[in-house]
C-alpha cells in the first residue's frame, strides 16, 4: 500500500507539533500558585541543549492563588544539589508579561529569556527558575534538565 501525499503530510504534521510539546518539569514548591505549562524554545527533545552564544525563550503559563504587587524571578544552575545564581536580563515579572497587580484566580503568561553566554562551561546541570510574589513567596519554580554545549 502506497500512503496517500495527504496522510504524509498529515504525519509530518504530527511530528512537527510533536517538536513544540510543552516540556516535562519538576515542580520545586510552587506555593501561591499552580503551573499549567512550561515552554523552553528551542527546546524539541530533552535534556533541552542549549548552545553557547544563544538565547532561549521561556514561556510558563501558571495561575495564581494570591494578590500580589509584583513579582521578581530567581534563576539557577543546580549542580551537585548546589545552586549556582544564574543572571538573567529582566527579573522583573511585571515586565516579563505579567499584567500587576496579580490577581487571585487569574492565568498569566511569563515570558523571558535565557540567554547562554559563551564563556560558560559545556556542563549537564538543572535549570531552576523561581517566581516570587511581594511576600517572596513561591507564585512558581520548576527545574529542567540541560546540557550546556558549544
Amino acid at each position: 500500500v502506497v500512503p496517500s501525499p495527504l496522510a504524509l503530510l498529515l504525519a509530518l504534521g504530527a511530528a512537527a507539533t510533536a517538536l513544540a510539546e510543552p516540556l516535562r518539569f519538576v515542580d520545586c514548591g510552587s506555593i501561591d500558585g499552580s503551573i499549567q505549562e512550561v515552554n523552553v524554545s528551542p527546546c524539541p527533545t530533552q535534556p533541552c541543549l542549549l548552545h553557547k552564544g544563544t538565547s532561549y525563550s521561556i514561556n510558563v503559563t501558571f495561575a495564581s492563588k494570591i494578590e500580589s504587587q509584583g513579582s521578581k524571578a530567581r534563576v539557577y544552575g543546580e549542580m551537585l544539589h548546589v545552586d549556582i545564581p544564574f543572571p538573567i536580563p529582566e527579573p522583573d515579572g511585571c515586565k516579563s508579561g505579567i499584567q500587576c497587580p496579580i490577581q487571585k484566580g487569574h492565568s498569566y503568561s511569563y515570558l523571558n529569556k535565557l540567554p547562554v553566554k559563551s564563556e560558560y562551561p559545556s556542563i549537564k546541570l538543572i535549570v531552576k527558575w523561581e517566581l516570587v510574589d511581594d511576600q517572596d513567596q513561591m507564585l512558581f519554580c520548576w527545574k529542567i534538565p540541560v546540557q550546556i554545549t558549544s
